[in-house]
């Protein structure tokens, strides 16, 4: 219990604190972007799952990084676009919509990686991002290591929620996606093209979701295992909500989580005569509680669930 006291200890924390939020931060910012056009995608987690196949298989196949980057971001553009198709063209349900999508997306990533990698005893490897220390900032003082020694992908991250912010609220376009899942019928009438913008909204989505589940296996693990993403999705939805769909909040909610589940994963070390499973469900537990406290206050967007269709 000692090294709770010591300064390294919370250094440690902290920097793995940031580390965890990482893909929560992408998923979540690109949750924002679909919901704030007015479409609940429920396609999150398996979006989340093929990127983080993709990432890991072109790394595997090529050896090549940004390649795996690349593509991995694409994966999710794609599947920004069939989920755009589906609830904005043919209007069919957004909650069908994107658990079809998750369902069918999770399970096209188990089948090509059994078809290209088979099932080997020991899952491949792959040489990951590392951490990358910015010369003169990560030498600051408790700081430096914490917010300045990351991964790439952590830096992006981090600099995507004050992009995030100033597109959607210091922007034409963002006025048009929170005018778009305010009152599309408005906003069309004044020459909005609703379904460009929803279009639009839903790719910007995918491509974040799926760079966040390349997160996992290029940057935090370097192998992909089945369930990499572990509900990750999920609880992106519900930190849209808890940050009122703002991104500035959205980085809050998501240092909670990976705080939570930062220290759960350290106390595991510490001989608490705790079952393990306390500290794996903890974060969970803690998203669910937290989503009950918030939903009731939280502003949802008024066309959130409505498809449109232009008389």
């Amino acid at each position: 219990m000692s090294s709770f006291l010591t300064l390294s200890f919370w250094i440690s924390f902290l920097t793995a604190t940031v580390r965890v939020a990482t893909p929560l931060i992408l998923a979540t910012l690109g949750e924002t972007f679909s919901e704030r056009s007015g479409v609940l995608n429920l396609g999150i987690e398996g979006i989340m799952m093929f990127g983080a196949f993709v990432g890991f298989i072109t790394v595997y196949l090529t050896g090549n990084l940004w390649l795996g980057v690349l593509l991995a971001t694409l994966s999710g553009l794609l599947f920004g676009l069939l989920m755009a198709f589906l609830v904005v063209t043919l209007g069919v349900s957004q909650h069908v919509a994107g658990l079809g999508i998750t369902t069918f997306s999770t399970g096209l990533a188990y089948y090509f990686y059994r078809a290209i990698v088979g099932s080997p005893t020991v899952p491949p490897t792959i040489e990951s991002f590392g951490t990358l220390a910015i010369p003169g900032l990560s030498k600051i003082p408790i700081i430096g290591p914490i917010l300045f020694n990351q991964t790439i992908i952590t830096y992006f991250a981090l600099i995507a929620v004050p992009i995030a912010g100033y597109v959607l609220f210091k922007t034409n376009f963002g006025l048009s996606v929170r005018s778009v899942s305010e009152n599309p019928e408005a906003a069309d009438a004044v020459g909005i093209d609703v379904y460009r913008i929803r279009y639009t909204s839903l790719m910007i989505a995918g491509a974040l979701m799926g760079l966040s589940g390349a997160f996992f296996t290029l940057a935090e693990f370097n192998m992909f295992l089945y369930d990499i993403v572990g509900g990750r999705g999920w609880v992106s939805i519900a930190l849209a909500i808890f940050a009122n769909w703002i991104p500035a909040r959205v980085l809050w909610g998501a240092l909670l989580f990976g705080g939570i589940d930062a220290i759960g994963l350290r106390l595991q070390g510490i001989s608490l005569n705790i079952p393990f499973q306390i500290f794996l469900m903890l974060p969970y537990v803690i998203t669910i509680i937290v989503l009950i406290l918030t939903a009731r206050n939280a502003s949802y967007p008024s066309a959130l669930l409505k498809p449109y269709r232009r008389e």
